[in-house]
């Protein structure tokens, strides 16, 4: 898939220098493909690493919550550090890129998530135990907000299928910590802390594709030139001088425009609230099944090992659907169906989470995985509701930063509702009662319309 990319690639950039002989001279195309397949390999392995800190903790949360004496509520309370730490510092995340660049922030991001789950698990206390995952966490947060500004950049004309494949390597790490930190963990000694530092590894492996582009600090794609040519009324051509320099050496011309670009006034438009309020209920629901799902099913009578595997495949259904869905909404006007497809999905999984917990597990697991698959839904429409990188980037630090503050109380009411009530009736009806309000403001979110039209009006 990655040598198909990089072919791409070279015929798209081949063609460019045809149309526009006033450009600069090129990249020669070896290094060229070079940087393409390496940038998909930093973009996989990020997305590899943006979960297995969540679902692994969840699969042994019972074993972390005897050792360090946590109750239900302060369960809860862990259970609602991802969130929190997403909307804290991912808010941040197009201010560094702006002054670091993009890749010098993602590949930061890495050494905070290989250092938090190395020194998480051996810090002895509850306290130390959410600062190292807070650290964690605080990688994750930026390389969240990033990812679709770095698609958008590199490459502008193939969103849907870079999406896609971002996703789909996220899903992949998510349901691959869900499914084998239990059973690496008694292969490994029976360790909980063992289990949950060995993911550090992964982490660290993430870091080498980001160093080269370290020094990257542009900003600017060819979407963007051609927004900003446009708004200047200059002719389409500058548009594709851009996208060759872009991809080359960045020009004083495309440096000058970064500086005078505008900022938008996101919150004035209707579709990033929309976007924003359902990314938020869709993350509240996807880090209350990865914090306590496998609990519902082990508290059910189901054994740990196949409640792990359940969690997993919940998980693991994001892989194949979260390749598809951004193809599919790329090329659909207005993305309402699927969100509403996606919310039946869940809508069945938790009613039969309350009726039958462990009878038809693995139908529930299905049906709750296929709705999760609007995490990758949401991420399209970031890329889509937006002309320019610079755009994308402000509207994916709005989107994700405020819809990461909505999912903050969700975890937390799960535990407090579940200690308080002795059972998962209430917290499944809570889980149950969010989709409702989910599928009516991704409705709205799916709307053909950009921010930056709203903004301006």
């Amino acid at each position: 898939m990655m040598a198909l990319m990089a072919r791409e690639e070279n015929r798209a950039t081949t063609s460019t220098r045809i149309r526009t002989p006033e450009a600069p001279t090129p990249v020669k195309p070896a290094p060229r493909a070079w940087t393409t397949r390496l940038l998909i390999a930093g973009i996989v392995l990020t997305a590899l690493n943006l979960r297995p800190a969540i679902t692994s903790l969840g699969a042994l949360l019972e074993e972390v919550r005897d050792a360090l004496g946590m109750s239900g509520s302060v369960a809860g309370l862990l259970t609602s550090v991802p969130p929190l730490c997403f909307a804290v510092f991912g808010v941040t995340a197009p201010r560094l890129a702006r002054r670091f660049g993009p890749a010098a922030v993602v590949c930061a991001g890495m050494v905070a998530i290989a250092a938090g789950l190395l020194i998480r698990p051996y810090t002895g206390g509850t306290a130390g135990f959410l600062a190292a995952s807070a650290l964690t966490l605080m990688g994750i947060a930026v390389s969240n907000v990033l990812m679709p500004v770095i698609v958008k950049r590199w490459f502008p004309d193939r969103v849907g299928s870079m999406t896609g494949l971002y996703s789909m390597a996220l899903a992949l790490g998510t349901a691959s910590a869900a499914a084998v930190t239990v059973p690496m963990t008694e292969a490994l000694g029976g360790s909980w802390q063992t289990g949950l530092a060995v993911w550090g590894g992964l982490g660290a492996a993430a870091i080498l594709p980001w160093v080269p582009f370290v020094r990257d600090r542009g900003a600017a794609s060819a979407q963007d030139a051609h927004a900003r040519v446009d708004d200047r009324g200059a002719t389409p051509t500058r548009d594709t001088h851009a996208r060759v320099d872009d991809r080359g050496a960045a020009p004083a011309r495309d440096a000058h425009a970064r500086v005078d670009a505008p900022r938008l006034r996101v919150t004035r438009s209707r579709t990033a609230w929309a976007l924003a309020v359902y990314f938020g209920l869709q993350a509240t629901g996807a880090y209350i099944t990865m914090g306590w799902m496998a609990q519902i099913f082990r508290d059910s009578g189901v054994h740990a090992g196949t409640a792990g595997l359940l969690l997993a495949v919940t998980m693991v259904m994001g892989v194949p659907l979260a390749f598809v869905i951004p193809r599919l909404a790329t090329r659909l006007p207005h993305q309402g169906p699927i969100v509403l497809a996606l919310g039946v999905c869940g809508l069945a999984g938790y009613a039969g989470l309350y009726l039958a917990p462990a009878g038809g597990s693995w139908l529930w697991a299905l049906l709750l995985g296929i709705s999760n698959c609007s995490f990758p839904l949401a991420l399209t429409m970031v890329g889509m509701r937006a002309r320019s990188s610079a755009g994308v980037a402000q509207l994916s630090g709005f989107a994700q930063s405020t819809g990461y503050l909505i999912s903050i109380p969700g975890p937390l009411l799960v535990g407090v509702l579940y200690q308080h009530s002795g059972g998962w009736g209430l917290p499944i009806a809570l889980m149950a009662g969010l989709m409702i309000p989910q599928m009516a403001v991704g409705v709205l979110a799916g709307r053909d319309r950009t921010v930056e039209d709203e903004a301006t009006r």
